[in-house]
């Protein structure tokens, strides 16, 4: 079922560590990050995190004013770091391309966070992608790629593409990234955008001799607005909503603040310096599973061995840079 574990990274933190306790005792004054989707749910305690250790962050959100509430909260809290706010549509690349002329200075650490769920209808962009993996994908591709020269100028610098178990299911499917022929499902769609993101981090050890290193990491079940794409109906299917509509999770949901901890880990702990290429969830290197168990039901966590074939991880990067040059 395993792939050989001899070489999987661990750390002393439990799946119930909390984003702020992954960082105790580390001081981050002096390094910037950038956080998309940062303005709440998982992306505000990954924020949350990082200021609070003395990181400067950016918050790339496609609303600005929904991250009021957090900065004001952070001014509260009196964080050590500076947070600012920018605008970024990752479904739209002329906004990415404007985030990245922006930008002036090194670059620390990267954390594509933002993403969408389980749009019930099929919604592609102007240059034919299906809507989540325009978004949850090609969108951070671009950015990450963009931003490359000041990842390179920071000397050590880390993304961080936060993942799902939703990828075991859903290999990446290169002949119809825009469903034309295969049938919709929102499900799938989301799963194969989140393959995509560890393909990525797999094919980044290009950029391994600019001190660049890409990880992903699974948070786990957490209630956000994430789901705000599913119906009740299917949340209540899930149990995780009761007949009067509220939002109920079943014992083993982390709270957001659990659910950042293991991007946070990757983008800023020494624990995992110089780590690239692999996927993490509750605080640990995960372990490979083969797609035959996948497909059996015979596992539950772990990282599919089709999101980390680099073969399959070179493939998805030239068609991926194809599609950018294109743009």
């Amino acid at each position: 079922m395993a792939a050989d574990d001899t070489r999987r990274t661990t750390t002393p933190f439990t799946r119930d560590a909390t984003a702020e306790e992954v960082l105790e005792g580390i001081d981050l004054r002096g390094r910037r990050a950038v956080v998309t989707g940062g303005a709440s749910g998982l992306g505000a305690e990954t924020v949350r995190a990082l200021a609070a250790a003395g990181a400067d962050v950016t918050i790339a959100t496609r609303r600005p004013q929904a991250a009021d509430r957090l900065l004001a909260d952070l001014v509260a809290r009196s964080a050590r770091g500076r947070v600012r706010v920018a605008r970024l549509d990752l479904a739209d690349l002329s906004s990415v391309r404007r985030f990245v002329d922006a930008w002036e200075g090194p670059l620390d650490a990267l954390v594509a966070n933002a993403g969408i769920l389980a749009l019930p209808e099929r919604t592609l962009t102007p240059y034919g992608w299906e809507l989540q993996q325009a978004t949850n994908y090609l969108g951070h591709v671009a950015l990450a790629t963009g931003l490359r020269p000041a990842l390179r100028d920071a000397g050590d610098a880390r993304v961080v593409v936060v993942s799902s178990g939703a990828h075991l299911t859903a290999p990446v499917d290169l002949d119809d990234p825009g469903y034309a022929r295969a049938a919709y499902d929102p499900w799938v769609a989301y799963g194969r955008s989140k393959s995509a993101g560890i393909l990525f981090t797999v094919g980044a050890r290009r950029w391994a001799a600019d001190g660049v290193t890409a990880t992903s990491a699974n948070p786990g079940y957490v209630l956000t607005g994430l789901q705000r794409h599913v119906d009740d109906d299917t949340m209540r299917a899930l149990g995780v909503m009761d007949d009067d509509g509220t939002l109920t999770p079943l014992p083993y949901y982390k709270t957001p603040a659990q659910g950042a901890a293991t991007a946070v880990l990757l983008a800023a702990s020494p624990l995992v310096a110089g780590v690239t290429g692999r996927y993490f969830e509750d605080n640990q290197e995960a372990t490979t599973v083969r797609d035959d168990d996948v497909r059996a039901g015979a596992v539950s966590g772990g990282v599919a061995e089709h999101a980390l074939d680099p073969d399959r991880a070179d493939r998805l990067w030239q068609h991926t840079t194809r599609v950018l040059e294109d743009a």
